[in-house]
């Protein structure tokens, strides 16, 4: 007596096309939306890393020539010519890695407006720092400012140079004190006295001490 085979069949499941191409295409919306804003935050971070890492420096190049030319901010005296020996310009130039200089802001603006007649200095890591070629004798100390008068001198950091945005840093929600910057851009507003550095923007200073 023969024995019958049993066969057993195995229903086999899987994903169609239409499911598939589906889920690719819910994949790709939340993609598109996500992105932006991953990408923001990136360049948010990139900027002030690159923004603290620049205030630093100009800050050591200060004291740093107090250290070996023995004259600061207070001393400098006026940039409108670049053979100045006690310049900003000059003590800049020496204690810094600067690539290449302009004397004007042609094509250089920020937040579409034209900066005016500046000396900006390019740096081998792409940031730049421009400040007005009458620049000079930059104190709080009203003992050394002419007159008994004080004088903080202004300038900006740009932290990629030329490229763009171009955007001055803007408190995102409060102002003063309570101001916060949830999206930083590339440009920076110092003020330059003594042998000091400092942030010149409720914005500036919320990115700096910002945890």
């Amino acid at each position: 007596m023969k024995k019958e085979r049993c066969i057993t069949m195995t229903k086999r499941f899987g994903f169609t096309l239409a499911e598939v191409l589906i889920t690719l295409g819910i994949i790709g919306v939340v993609a598109a939306m996500t992105m932006p804003t991953l990408m923001n935050a990136t360049n948010g971070a990139q900027y002030k890393a690159a923004y603290k890492k620049a205030l630093s420096a100009l800050s050591q190049a200060v004291v740093l020539n107090v250290a070996l030319d023995e004259y600061n901010l207070a001393d400098t005296t006026d940039t409108t010519t670049t053979a100045d020996a006690t310049s900003i310009y000059t003590m800049l130039n020496k204690r810094m890695n600067v690539v290449k200089t302009s004397t004007t802001t042609t094509g250089y603006t920020i937040n579409g407006v034209n900066q005016g007649t500046n000396y900006t200095l390019f740096f081998n890591d792409g940031s730049a720092f421009s400040f007005p070629t009458t620049s000079e004798g930059c104190t709080m100390d009203a003992t050394k400012g002419g007159n008994g008068a004080t004088k903080a001198c202004r300038g900006f950091i740009d932290v990629n140079g030329q490229k763009k945005p171009n955007k001055l840093v803007k408190c995102d929600s409060g102002s003063g004190t309570n101001c916060e910057v949830t999206s930083p851009s590339d440009v920076y507003p110092v003020l330059m006295f003594d042998q000091t550095i400092i942030p010149n923007s409720p914005a500036a200073r919320a990115v700096l001490y910002a945890k």
